[in-house]
């Protein structure tokens, strides 16, 4: 049976607020804070459990291996892996501090899926993405394709390395599929930003391309559409933070493309069925819309067909946010249900819940069962957590040797209950 699955990521156990990405201005406002790993793995956890209780299939990704001993070994630093750490953060704690980052939890920049339904071969393609536009992300490509080819080693899926990195790709934050429903054919939208603003556009247009050729994607049912850059500029770093879709659903900020007007007329010629809900800037500002992070929510089908949405506490702690939601709920729309969760620690470093997750169309049976989650297995990853995981990171405790050896060994540990 075709269904969409989530895979989120496990937040990883050196969860720190270093502030590494440049123009996402959550991260930046938290740094030097004290960060929380454990709670902030519960939270995902919990999360991903709430999900599961709405009736839908849930997946996991582990957290990479940090500090990235290896990386720090291309840059000359030799020894023992501990050795090498200590060297690295004498020399460079802000380099350091890059072989440190937890953010693979954000698996929406995982990497591109194609479903099957889309696709010339008739296979569920992913395209790792590079994130070559943020050093501490660049790290992650190789390890994350590693981890996509043991998921998805079935012959349904077909896995793809990274484009070039001179072509800046960061996967699914980027991207978005409209259809009548996630088994049949759709068409897939690749949002890309253009250079100049006061940030970096992180999505290059070439590379989506190269992922759409990759994929098989027919030209007729592939849309290319440029971020605005007010949008980026503002904080919306990834299209994901002023946009989503779920069938045949596109839930975005006014303020979100820089030409809707064109967007909107290519949807609905080649997905007449299509449902666009925006949000004028008049009820929600683009700085309310950031700072609650609206849009980097969950919009998903439940088994009863109806649509709901899965959001941060802050979208309703912000009463603008809050007062727009419950309109839209009674609103006539196939969006019939909105859920809040309490993913506090990832969205102090600028991840919300539709971050912490990469969406594959697929029947669950042609996944490697290891990366799906019940309920007994969520009890299992929470003893984990709750036996490895730091209670609290401070800024100056990256260079600590203990703190790495408890990450090392929380990861050994998760292999262990994986394998």
């Amino acid at each position: 049976m075709i269904v969409e699955i989530n895979f989120d990521g496990l937040i990883g156990p050196t969860h720190n607020y270093a502030a590494l990405s440049f123009g996402n201005l959550a991260s930046a406002s938290n740094a030097g804070a004290v960060s929380r790993p454990r709670d902030a793995a519960l939270q995902g956890l919990a999360k991903m459990r709430f999900a599961m209780s709405l009736g839908l299939t849930q997946g996991f990704l582990l957290p990479l291996d940090r500090p990235d001993a290896g990386w720090l070994r291309q840059l000359g630093f030799a020894g023992s892996d501990a050795q090498v750490c200590a060297a690295a953060h004498r020399a460079d704690p802000r380099l350091f501090a890059q072989a440190c980052s937890a953010s693979a939890m954000w698996t929406a920049n995982a990497g591109t899926v194609s479903p099957a339904a889309d696709t010339a071969d008739g296979r569920t393609h992913i395209t790792t993405a590079n994130l070559s536009r943020m050093t501490h992300r660049s790290l992650e490509a190789a390890a994350t394709e590693a981890q996509l080819r043991r998921a998805f080693a079935h012959p349904a899926f077909a896995v793809h390395a990274a484009v070039p990195a001179t072509f800046g790709d960061e996967g699914a934050a980027n991207h978005m599929r409209l259809a009548p429903a996630h088994a049949v054919t759709g068409v897939e939208i690749f949002v890309y930003g253009e250079e100049g603003g006061t940030f970096p556009a992180r999505q290059n247009r070439r590379a989506s391309e190269a992922v759409a050729r990759r994929h098989g994607l027919a030209p007729e049912r592939t849309i290319f559409a440029a971020q605005s850059p007010a949008a980026i500029d503002a904080g919306a770093f990834h299209n994901d933070v002023v946009a989503v879709a779920n069938e045949h659903v596109l839930f975005a900020h006014e303020q979100a493309f820089a030409d809707p007007d064109r967007l909107h007329a290519d949807i609905r010629a080649r997905l007449p069925g299509a449902t666009i809900i925006t949000v004028p800037a008049s009820a929600v500002s683009l700085a309310e819309a950031i700072r609650s992070y609206l849009f980097n929510s969950q919009l998903v089908t439940v088994p009863d067909g109806s649509m709901a949405l899965i959001l941060p506490q802050e979208a309703h702690d912000c009463t603008p946010v809050k007062a727009w939601l419950d309109r839209l709920v009674t609103g006539d729309t196939p969006i019939r249900a909105v859920h809040y969760v309490h993913v506090r620690e990832s969205m102090r470093n600028g991840g919300g819940p539709a971050c912490l997750r990469l969406r594959v169309v697929a029947d669950p049976a042609t996944v490697d069962p290891r990366f799906l989650l019940d309920d007994a297995r969520a009890d299992r990853l929470e003893a984990v957590i709750t036996a490895h995981w730091p209670e609290a990171i401070g800024p100056d405790d990256l260079g600590n040797p203990d703190l790495w050896a408890q990450a090392w060994a929380a990861r050994a540990a998760l292999i262990e209950l994986q394998n």
